[in-house]
C-alpha cells in the first residue's frame, strides 16, 4: 500500500471495571501488513476520560484520593507496565481527589505522559493490534477511557524497518 498523505482516524474504549486491569484489542488488520510492507503511523493520540455515563460527574468519597491509568501497547499485557517496556506507544493517567466532606471532587488532574504528538515523526506500527490497558481504583470502577488516534498508513521503507528494529515491537 503506497504512503497516504490524508489522515483519518481509529477509536477505541474500554472500562477499568472494579479496580482490576482491563484490556481490549485494537484491530489493526486493515491498516498493517507488514508482508506487503503496509504500516500505520500514528501521529497523535486524543484521550477521552469519563464516568460511567458520559454527562455524569465523578464522584468520590470524602477525604479520598483515586485515578485511572490507561496504556496503549503494542503487545497484550497482564498489568500496567512502564516506559521502558518497548512495546509502550501511549500513557496516561487521571488523577481525582476529594479534600471535602461530601462526595464529589475538589481537584483534578490529567496527564498523558508519553504521546505520539511529542515525537518528530509520530510513532510507526508495524503490528497488527495494539491493547489499549485500564485500571482504576475501586472508588472509579465504571471509569471508561476513549482514545483517538490520528493515523496515516505508508510503505515500510528500509529506514523505517531500521526504526523498527531498533527501537519498538
Amino acid at each position: 500500500m503506497a504512503r497516504s498523505t490524508d489522515s483519518f482516524f481509529i477509536r477505541a474504549a474500554g472500562n477499568s471495571a472494579v479496580g482490576a486491569f482491563q484490556q481490549i484489542e485494537v484491530d489493526l488488520g486493515a491498516y498493517v501488513d507488514a508482508l506487503g510492507k503496509s504500516v500505520l503511523r500514528i501521529h497523535s493520540i486524543a484521550v477521552q476520560n469519563y464516568p460511567g455515563t458520559i454527562g455524569e460527574d465523578w464522584v468520590i468519597t470524602a477525604n479520598s484520593e483515586a485515578n485511572v491509568t490507561w496504556q496503549l501497547t503494542t503487545q497484550t499485557q497482564a498489568g500496567l507496565v512502564s516506559a521502558q517496556d518497548r512495546s509502550v506507544v501511549s500513557t496516561g493517567r487521571l488523577d481525582i481527589a476529594n479534600n471535602a466532606a461530601g462526595g464529589g471532587f475538589t481537584f483534578l488532574s490529567n496527564d498523558a505522559d508519553i504521546l505520539p504528538q511529542d515525537w518528530t515523526n509520530g510513532y510507526l506500527i508495524a503490528v497488527e493490534s495494539l491493547y489499549l490497558g485500564i485500571e482504576g481504583d475501586a472508588q472509579l470502577a465504571d471509569a471508561n477511557v476513549a482514545i483517538v488516534m490520528e493515523c496515516t498508513v505508508e510503505t515500510l521503507s528500509q529506514q523505517a524497518a531500521m526504526a523498527l528494529a531498533l527501537s519498538q515491537q
